[in-house]
């Protein structure tokens, strides 16, 4: 009686046919390694560019043989002298002017406040005696002598400025002048002939000649006159007419 199919083929299995099958699997895997790879190697032809490429040829310029090439120009710029500051000059000073200058510039006219002989003169530049305080000092004024109750007058056209008593030089009155001159009068009486905002004349009586200058106490009696211009005091004899 013969064996079933299935007994058969597992018989089969069981002897050479296992070897004969590995063998088959084995030379399949190869067979099918080989075509693999030639595939790989051997480029294909079907496969298409993507998008189409241009190339331009631009052809160089050509030399121009017959003319001659110009030097090429240096674009450094030229080095430029820069003009030196001259010296600044210095500046000169001007000097101040002299009493004989500032009283030809006036045009203020002057009389003698009182007539009498200068017995202290005007000295701001040299010391002189002062036989009341009994020292060697300046003096920024004349003192001339008059008798006790002499009239005193202005000595030009102004306004009166100050009436006032000062401690050292007594009974004081100040006139302003034009150009900024001041006539100042001292050692005056205590009653005076005018008050301060008055306006004078030359030869108007302003007061008279007293003894209130304790400063100037040890001198006869006398006017004591005295000529400022800001805080400067002049020579009132540069002013004062010719005796």
């Amino acid at each position: 009686m013969k064996e079933p199919w299935k007994d058969r083929i597992g018989d089969f299995m069981a002897g050479k046919g296992f070897y004969i099958v590995l063998f088959l699997c084995v030379a399949a895997i190869g067979i099918s390694g080989y075509y693999l790879l030639a595939n790989l190697d051997t480029p294909s032809q079907e496969l298409e560019v993507a998008g189409k490429v241009q190339v331009t040829v631009t052809p160089p310029p050509a030399e121009h043989s017959l003319s001659p090439q110009k030097p090429a120009v240096s674009t450094r710029p030229s080095p430029q002298s820069t003009a030196r500051p001259s010296a600044t000059p210095a500046p000169t000073r001007t000097p101040a002017p002299s009493a004989a200058q500032t009283k030809t510039e006036t045009s203020t006219a002057f009389v003698w406040p009182v007539e009498g002989e200068t017995i202290h003169p005007y000295s701001v530049e040299t010391l002189v005696y002062d036989q009341t305080m009994g020292d060697w000092r300046t003096h920024e004024g004349v003192d001339l002598a008059a008798p006790v109750g002499s009239t005193v007058c202005a000595a030009a056209a102004g306004t009166v400025v100050s009436v006032h008593l000062d401690d050292l030089m007594g009974t004081t009155v100040t006139v302003e002048h034009a150009d900024g001159l001041r006539s100042v009068y001292a050692n005056l009486a205590e009653e005076t002939a005018v008050t301060e905002g008055a306006t004078v004349q030359a030869g108007d009586p302003l007061g008279s000649v007293g003894e209130s200058a304790i400063a100037e106490s040890a001198l006869a009696p006398h006017l004591h006159f005295a000529l400022w211009q800001g805080d400067a005091p002049l020579d009132p004899g540069e002013y004062l007419p010719a005796s």
